[in-house]
């Protein structure tokens, strides 16, 4: 739904632009830097539009190409998860019980830690 209305502003943009363009059309002088010259308003308001117009349509397709690279690698990032945990998996549950004794240790040493940083803390309030 979001793609049709912006579909619909864009030719209404285009029609507005389009309509402008059209009662526009006396001559103008343009400076080119190097070079002065004589255009319709016409040209030169349809052709600004136009190269405002390709700047952001690559601008989009840059993006795009990135989000597809971007999509493309998290795939395989997963797929790599996947198969990681399912070799794990298949390990059985001796293998978890072995590493949550190694594991139990450290948590003890983290809480205790945490509690010393603590009472650090509350001996720092009381003054």
């Amino acid at each position: 739904m979001k793609m049709q209305w912006t579909l619909i502003a864009g030719l209404v943009f285009a029609l507005l632009t389009g309509i402008f363009a059209v009662i526009n059309v006396d001559s103008v002088q343009v400076n080119l830097l190097f070079n002065t010259v004589q255009i319709p308003l016409i040209l030169l308001i349809l052709g600004c539009t136009l190269i405002g117009g390709i700047i952001v349509g690559s601008y989009g397709i840059f993006r795009q190409y990135r989000l597809q690279r971007e999509n493309k690698q998290l795939k395989l990032r997963v797929t790599e998860l996947e198969n990681t945990a399912s070799s794990y998996s298949s390990l059985g549950s001796t293998a978890t019980m072995e590493s949550y004794e190694t594991t139990e240790p450290d948590r003890k040493a983290e809480t205790d830690s945490i509690q010393s940083q603590q009472r650090k803390g509350n001996s720092a309030d009381s003054l």
